[in-house]
């Protein structure tokens, strides 16, 4: 994965948060791009984000545990300014 890549994976999702993470097509941008890069982490948590989102708890939870991370009980603000600082790093 790339700087670029991760780039596009944040703005895509601050997308997604400017419209109140709700399905619409912000979502669906997330969620193929995460499908695009199945098997690296930041991807992953960002499709169990999706998936949290769409309120599919099965599919989430697989999600989160291809990421290696637990489900985040917390608003999915928090769960994406978490996500960012860790792509931040990767960069």
């Amino acid at each position: 994965m790339t700087s670029n890549q991760l780039a596009a994976l944040d703005a895509a999702l601050e997308a997604l948060a400017r419209a109140g993470f709700v399905i619409g097509s912000q979502w669906e941008a997330v969620h193929e791009i995460c499908q695009a890069h199945e098997g690296e982490m930041p991807y992953d948590a960002a499709h169990a984000l999706c998936h949290r989102i769409e309120g599919d708890k099965w599919n989430a939870g697989y999600w989160y545990r291809r990421a290696g991370r637990p489900v985040p009980q917390g608003s999915f603000a928090d769960e994406l300014a978490g996500l960012r600082a860790e792509t931040a790093s990767m960069r």
